[in-house]
């Protein structure tokens, strides 16, 4: 009886064909470049200067940047069905005035205020998403006439005047209260119960998946039975309310209700999407990416504004990231071709 022979080794090019590590995983994930540029900046600014390294400097952080995020979250779940919303900043500043007159004047009691904002707010999303489907027309165009439409309404129905003397319950979310040494303002809660929740539903729900499915292939979206028209309309409206939140919470930060409000906030959230590891082309991103996006982008600024440097090369650096992490997205979807 011949003793049974071992088994030959796999040929070379099979040998290597293992499993990813959990190290590599980490590395391949969208997330993960842009989390080491904000540690990154982190640590560099802690040596910068003595006044970053604090409890109350990073409560002033998210601050900061709650309204952009919370725009920032409407934007991510367009872009992540390849399309883009110029409008956002304009959207928010006429919820925001829309909110505060009729609360300020007593035509609407706070919460009746409120409601009507959102539902302004939510019904531009809603318009937003039929022209982008119905039609349809290029997302690019539709947000930048809305962003006219809804610049022009907030001036004429502001009469071009600052309110004031807003009711209580229109800036409670500006409010704070201590952890430890800490002040947190509700705001900032709030902002981060919806970057929480946005996760949630994009990771662990049918929704979540057929608005991946809807970004990477639309007609293949289609074919799988997945309602697409219907889809675009909804996370667009979905944007709209998320908007209106950000108007709220814009309120409570300042304390008026200002027509020059959210001008530039549309890049802003643009910028904290892109940074964030979101692929412009749709199908790939996080809302997760755009909450460590949002902070990059306010660590910088804020980082930056300790240490003396003027506003304008805070936007220039701000470019540059943008430009680089776009064209670290192309590089990739070259790869992966």
């Amino acid at each position: 009886m011949t003793a049974t022979s071992t088994p030959p080794s796999p040929p070379a090019p099979y040998a290597d064909l293992k499993a990813p590590t959990t190290a590599r995983r980490l590395l391949t994930q969208p997330t993960t470049g842009p989390l080491a540029a904000l540690l990154l900046a982190c640590v560099y600014f802690s040596f910068s200067t003595d006044q970053f390294l604090t409890g109350g400097n990073f409560s002033l952080i998210v601050q900061q940047v709650m309204v952009v995020g919370v725009l920032a979250i409407g934007q991510t779940l367009i872009i992540l069905t390849a399309g883009i919303d110029l409008s956002c900043g304009a959207v928010m500043a006429f919820g925001s005035i829309v909110i505060a007159k009729t609360a300020a004047q007593g035509s609407l009691s706070p919460l009746l205020a409120i409601a009507l904002g959102l539902v302004v707010c939510g019904g531009f999303g809603l318009l937003n998403g039929l022209l982008v489907q119905k039609i349809p027309l290029p997302p690019f165009i539709v947000t930048l006439g809305m962003l006219n439409v809804a610049f022009a309404l907030t001036h004429i129905y502001s009469e071009e005047q600052t309110v004031t003397n807003l009711p209580g319950p229109l800036t409670a979310l500006g409010e704070t209260f201590p952890l430890g040494r800490t002040d947190i303002t509700y705001g900032s809660l709030v902002t981060i119960a919806l970057f929480l929740l946005v996760a949630y539903a994009l990771s662990n729900t049918g929704w979540g998946r057929h608005v991946y499915a809807l970004g990477n292939s639309p007609e293949a979206a289609r074919l799988n039975g997945i309602r697409t028209s219907r889809l675009t309309i909804g996370i667009y409206t979905v944007a709209g309310l998320l908007y209106g939140i950000a108007a709220l919470l814009l309120i409570s930060r300042t304390g008026v209700g200002d027509p020059q409000a959210g001008q530039t906030d549309n890049l802003d959230s643009i910028t904290a999407v892109v940074l964030g590891g979101t692929s412009l082309f749709g199908g790939r991103g996080s809302v997760v990416g755009t909450f460590i996006g949002v902070l990059i982008v306010g660590v910088f600024r804020n980082g930056l504004q300790l240490m003396g440097v003027a506003s304008i090369y805070q936007t220039l650096i701000t470019g540059v990231l943008v430009i680089l992490a776009v064209t670290v997205d192309q590089i990739s979807r070259k790869k992966a071709r």
